[in-house]
């Protein structure tokens, strides 16, 4: 997903039990300058805030291009 050659634009990873790791992994793809994703499916993952927040870094990023992020049915609170 970080490779300049990568054009995914949609990745759809519900109910795969994605981790804190995970999202902190995902976090770093959504900030890579050659990120081309735009929908973002985490939805039913039982994800908490933690990982979230590591998500949310990734968000903030100047590269980030993503226009529809799902998150129903996890743990979050904030």
């Amino acid at each position: 997903l970080k490779s300049p050659h990568c054009q995914l634009k949609v990745l759809r990873l519900s109910s795969c039990n994605l981790s804190d790791r995970n999202c902190e992994a995902l976090s770093s793809v959504l900030s890579s300058q050659s990120s081309s994703l735009r929908d973002l499916d985490l939805s039913n993952n039982n994800l908490q805030d933690s990982g979230v927040k590591l998500l949310s870094a990734g968000l903030k990023s100047p590269h980030c291009q993503l226009k529809v992020l799902r998150l129903v049915y996890n743990c979050i609170n904030i």
